[in-house]
């Protein structure tokens, strides 16, 4: 499965990527979902994307719609994660993403959802 990360944590971005590498999946990271766009703009083929919520430069919920407006990327399957208020994230686009997730999270089931959420 070929997969990206986009969080600022630099920890959460390890712990997951090493959760999905140890499947033999493909992992790309993006800190902010500006650079996310950048390598969905180069390369769309991604099973999955990961977001947080909340990152400089471009949010979660910005890099959604713009995903959704692509009809490269719109089929791609977005899972967010936040630990800010999951019912605010609902209001400003959580139709958007196949799933939203509050933080703290167990990383296991994070990864299990998005192996069953993967395109």
């Amino acid at each position: 499965m070929r997969v990206l990360l986009v969080d600022d944590n630099a920890l959460h971005l390890l712990i997951l990527r090493k959760i999905f590498e140890k499947s033999n999946d493909e992992v790309v990271v993006a800190r902010n979902g500006k650079e996310a766009l950048r390598f969905l703009e180069f390369d769309p083929k991604f099973q999955v994307i990961l977001t947080d919520m909340m990152m400089p430069e471009m949010d979660g919920v910005e890099l959604v719609h713009h995903v959704r407006e692509s009809t490269a990327m719109q089929r791609i399957p977005v899972i967010g994660f936040t630990s800010g208020d999951i019912e605010y994230y609902r209001g400003k686009g959580g139709e958007l993403f196949d799933a939203l997730v509050p933080k703290p999270f167990d990383f296991q089931d994070l990864y299990f959802l998005a192996k069953s959420t993967a395109a």
